[in-house]
């Protein structure tokens, strides 16, 4: 295989700036592409080169992959990382990489379109018995037939979910079937805005759950490995805000059960680099089920940084080239205990509402062992409406959980920020609370705590 001579990130923000960081490491050359808004972000000044590929909105600018493309022409980059969000999960993107002659930081696009529809990733998570929630195949605007009937009989709640859908965007909670078609048609409008898809299917929503999920390695020949879990439960409109590593209070049945199931699927789809599996743990049952699978990088793999030792960008780039060496699951260990902090400019006292603005002070405590700071903003930037309104994320470590969250209290407590409202004292209560503190949590915490 051919070596990583010239690196386009097809990104921004802090995941942008974290991959450039790898590649100074390894000595790989970086390319940014940038929008108008973004002229004088942080990850373009980072990069060795820079090109502005469109307006602010994200359909003319880091969605269009003929502009991308043309830039890695422009550039001589040889080599793609889509990091996450935007086209990380576009197996037309990575084909047409492919296609023109570049390397794609990820895995096959066949992979992509298996597991991104998450009505197929069902599918074959039933095939190989990896246990699932009961749901319903996919709707289109238009199609016929009454998902009145099908939702009756998966029973209420339930959620509606948009096929090709990720990151929390383009789920909806409906509790009972008087609001069952109007969520439909919300969310479908929603998807194929979002992600030119209006597919939509159903599944039962456990209300008394945790989020847990595995970070895995592939090597493309069908085997795999795992580097353990993260809880990834506290979360405001399905979307994490705390992420942890390893998920705190899993029996290790449970926990090797989980792992196992996602290497199932890692060797089923001869997966190649890094993914992750996520599942939905019932409290009351003590069990889990299949949520889905993201074929990229995920905005919490620091957590799972911190407590291996291991660069998952490297390794990505390593298994793209053919670089990177097997590792035995044997050889993957496991230090301590790791947490991690979004910090949005948001309201949470407005129902999580962007509070776009300059950043007149913008101070983080000083790196070290045991904290990490990633974020794609400096003192003076401004937050504006266009993207994702988060600041930076904040990972802290310890010997054990309680030591990464008295760490992380501190590092919030020394963080200087104005100009535009935030959730850090939001995040710091959290911490506080003796319900978090001894993992007495749903992914309805947040909602009970508004109340």
């Amino acid at each position: 295989m051919s070596s990583v001579e010239k690196l386009l990130i097809a990104n921004r923000g802090e995941i942008a700036c974290r991959i450039i960081r790898t590649c100074n490491n390894m000595g790989i050359p970086t390319v940014a592409v940038h929008s108008e808004a973004d002229r004088e972000s942080l990850h373009v000044e980072m990069a060795d080169e820079a090109y502005e590929i469109g307006p602010p909105p994200v359909n003319e600018s880091y969605l269009d992959i003929e502009a991308i493309l043309k830039v890695m022409q422009e550039s001589g980059a040889n080599a793609v990382h889509p990091g996450y969000g935007l086209l990380a999960e576009n197996a037309g993107f990575a084909r047409a990489v492919q296609q023109a002659g570049h390397i794609w930081i990820g895995p096959d696009p066949a992979t992509i379109d298996a597991m991104g529809d998450k009505e197929r990733a069902r599918e074959l998570a039933i095939s190989l018995d990896v246990p699932v929630l009961p749901g319903s195949g996919r709707f289109r605007p238009g199609d016929e037939g009454d998902p009145s009937e099908i939702a009756a009989e998966i029973g209420f709640p339930l959620l509606v979910k948009a096929a090709a859908g990720g990151g929390g965007i383009g789920m909806r909670a409906v509790a009972s079937a008087e609001k069952l078609l109007s969520q439909i048609e919300t969310t479908q409008k929603l998807a194929e805005r979002i992600f030119g898809d209006a597919s939509i299917f159903l599944e039962r929503y456990v209300p008394n759950a945790r989020h847990v999920e595995v970070q895995i390695f592939g090597f493309g020949n069908g085997e795999g490995i795992h580097l353990f879990d993260r809880d990834c439960t506290i979360q405001r409109r399905f979307q994490k805000i705390i992420e942890e590593a390893p998920a705190p209070s899993l029996s290790e049945e449970i926990r090797g059960r989980m792992q196992a199931a996602a290497l199932k699927l890692v060797a089923h789809q001869s997966y190649l680099g890094a993914g992750t599996v996520e599942f939905i743990y019932d409290c009351d049952r003590d069990d889990f089920y299949f949520l889905e699978m993201n074929t990229r990088i995920q905005v919490e793999h620091a957590v799972t940084e911190m407590v291996t030792g291991i660069d998952l960008v490297k390794c990505q780039i390593e298994a793209a080239t053919g670089d990177f060496v097997s590792a035995m699951q044997e050889d993957i260990t496991l230090t301590g205990h790791a947490l991690e902090c979004r910090i949005y400019a948001e309201r949470p006292e407005k129902k999580f509402m962007p509070s776009p603005g300059t950043l007149n002070i913008l101070e983080f405590p000083d790196k070290a062992e045991d904290l990490r700071i990633d974020t794609g903003v400096v003192q003076g930037d401004t937050i504006t409406p266009y993207y994702d309104p988060m600041i930076a994320k904040v990972i802290t470590s310890g010997v054990d959980r309680d030591a990464a969250i008295a760490r992380m209290r501190q590092a919030l407590s020394e963080i200087k920020l104005e100009g535009v409202g935030n959730n850090i004292a939001f995040l710091s209560d959290v911490l506080s609370d003796p319900d978090f503190q001894k993992v007495d949590i749903t992914t309805n915490y947040i909602d009970k705590q508004q109340k």
